[in-house]
């Protein structure tokens, strides 16, 4: 019996231990949106090749779906590249104040935009993303329209 008690007890431990030891990495972003279970998205300019952390929420769910993609970004007031998507995706915009040079947003609920330079604002978006390492971004990027592949790393 003493033996029983005592496997019983060892089992019940690791069960215990196993539960408490998983570990999920969640980082905070715009909208206090969490990344959980990090989701990478590689954006392809020419030669140069980002690597965006994708946010977990319900547009860039959605985003994922209709990946990979090719799209003509066009060039909008110097600091953004944009491309009208032709479905909606699901929303949850607010404003973020200050935009940051590999910003990856949705305005509205279809225009997606890929931001080169820093720069405050006064319009809402659906944070979706973010490139953390975005020296290079508006040299590949250039001043007019540009072809940009979007697939998940």
């Amino acid at each position: 019996m003493k033996y029983f008690i005592t496997m019983l007890s060892f089992f019940i431990c690791i069960q215990l231990f196993a539960c408490c030891n998983k570990t999920s990495e969640t980082i905070s972003s715009h909208n206090n949106a969490s990344i959980t279970d990090i989701m990478k998205l590689k954006i392809v300019v020419g030669t140069n090749i980002f690597t965006a952390t994708l946010y977990n929420n319900a547009t860039v769910a959605a985003f994922k779906s209709r990946l990979p993609m090719t799209i003509n970004m066009k060039e909008l007031n110097g600091n953004e590249k944009l491309f009208d998507l032709p479905d909606n995706l699901p929303t949850n915009a607010s404003n973020p104040g200050t935009i940051q040079a590999g910003d990856l947003m949705l305005y509205g609920t279809n225009t997606l935009v890929l931001f080169y330079k820093t720069f405050s604002t006064s319009y809402s978006y659906t944070a979706m993303g973010r490139i953390h390492d975005a020296s290079g971004l508006a040299a590949a990027l250039g001043s007019g329209n540009v072809t940009v592949k979007f697939e998940l790393q």
